[in-house]
């Protein structure tokens, strides 16, 4: 999996994990992909701020501090999704 879409992944999910701290599997998803980011990308240091219309992710990658804008919405729809679905919500 290339970088980008791991750090996509993990902010999308790890959205998710925060926004329903009951919801176990989206714990285990972000911690998965968080896995792979460290193992497979040499990342550390991950966290995310909301900022506007965006999230900004940040972590050093081999070291190296890197700072990520996502589309606050494109990032959200998954949590959306999830929200509107009712065998989710029971």
């Amino acid at each position: 999996m290339k970088l980008d879409d791991a750090l996509f992944n993990w902010l999308q999910i790890r959205v998710v994990a925060d926004a329903r701290p009951h919801d176990r599997s989206a714990a285990d998803t972000a911690d998965f992909f968080e896995e792979i980011l460290i193992h497979d990308h040499q990342v550390s240091a991950l966290a995310y701020e909301a900022d506007g219309d965006s999230y900004l992710l940040h972590c050093r990658v081999n070291g190296e501090a890197r700072t990520q804008r996502y589309d606050r919405e494109r990032v959200d729809a998954l949590l959306v999704a999830i929200e509107n679905e009712p065998k989710f919500n029971e």
